[in-house]
């Protein structure tokens, strides 16, 4: 059996299932290391000491029809996200301050209803100095506002774009900027030629978007596929320049089956609106303007014939 003891120094998990008063699933990270500067002691200014972070966070049960989507899950990358943003936002005195705002942070996912958060310090003395709190959805202590992610740009670039000796240039300029970059290509439309039917055009050139997508990150290795919203995060977060391949996000929004995939320019208008876009930069020519509506954001840029 085990004993009070043996829980309090037993890895957070084994303490969440020791305390629960009903099931739930549970996602953990363990032995995660950072380096800052932490502590009330003088001793401890301009010193960098390691921080170990055990986390576990209690769930909702999952939907039956999860069908294996990673958008439809908390990802792991939210407690490290939370623990990172806590850590750069501000100099900590005390280990129980940074252990609330933590797990006040990873309560704002939707899908957290209970979380542990241990922090030990790893190089104060022969052992393992720490601190353990518990707590559950609607019991925030401090107050932690949402993260506010810089506003990405996207970027839609035509058959003609594509084709452009500017084309690493603009890629350049682009990833000189400090707002995130996702690119929409249009899409190849030879793949929907001979289609007979509406629905069979409409998948095909969802086929053509993922086609065309491929063939950017083919002509430069910055430029990464990402077909989720989950690692669209992700790279708007860690500077990753994105290509998005557009048959996952469109089948699984409600709307998605209204969205002219056909028109590169509308289909990029759409996902800028879906992602909440701040600009979209147009690469092409003057025919792939006609039905854009200038006054709706996101604002819309023409930069055809010149450069950023």
């Amino acid at each position: 059996m085990t004993t009070e003891t043996e829980l309090a120094f037993a890895h957070p998990e084994a303490r969440s299932v020791a305390t629960a008063d009903r099931p739930l699933d549970r996602l953990s990270l363990r032995n995660h290391l950072a380096e800052v500067e932490i502590g009330a002691f003088q001793s401890e200014r301009n010193v960098v000491q390691r921080l170990q972070f055990n986390v576990v966070v209690e769930i909702a049960p999952l939907p039956n029809d999860l069908g294996d989507d990673v958008d439809r899950i908390l990802s792991y990358d939210r407690l490290t996200e939370a623990i990172a943003h806590e850590l750069a936002a501000e100099r900590f005195n005390l280990l129980e301050t940074l252990c609330e705002r933590v797990a006040d942070r990873i309560l704002l996912q939707p899908q957290a209803e209970r979380v542990f958060v241990r922090i030990e310090k790893l190089d104060r003395g022969p052992g393992a100095l720490g601190v353990e709190i518990v707590r559950k959805k609607g019991q925030a202590v401090s107050e932690v506002e949402p993260s506010s992610a810089l506003s990405p740009v996207v970027a839609f670039l035509s058959e003609k774009a594509m084709q452009s000796p500017n084309l690493t240039s603009w890629i350049d300029q682009l990833a000189a900027g400090a707002a995130p970059i996702v690119f929409c290509v249009a899409p190849d439309n030879t793949v929907a030629q001979g289609a007979d039917t509406q629905a069979a055009r409409w998948r095909m050139a969802l086929l053509g978007g993922e086609l065309a997508a491929w063939r950017l990150a083919d002509k430069d290795p910055r430029c990464v596929v990402v077909d989720n919203r989950t690692e669209l995060d992700w790279a708007f977060k860690n500077g990753q320049i994105s290509v998005w391949a557009p048959t996952k996000i469109i089948l699984d929004t409600p709307e998605g089956s209204a969205v002219t995939v056909e028109s590169g320019p509308e289909l990029a208008r759409w996902f800028a609106a879906f992602i909440g876009a701040k600009e979209v930069l147009i690469f092409g020519g003057p025919q792939e303007q006609d039905g854009w509506p200038t006054t709706m954001p996101p604002r819309i840029i023409n930069l055809e014939q010149r450069e950023l």
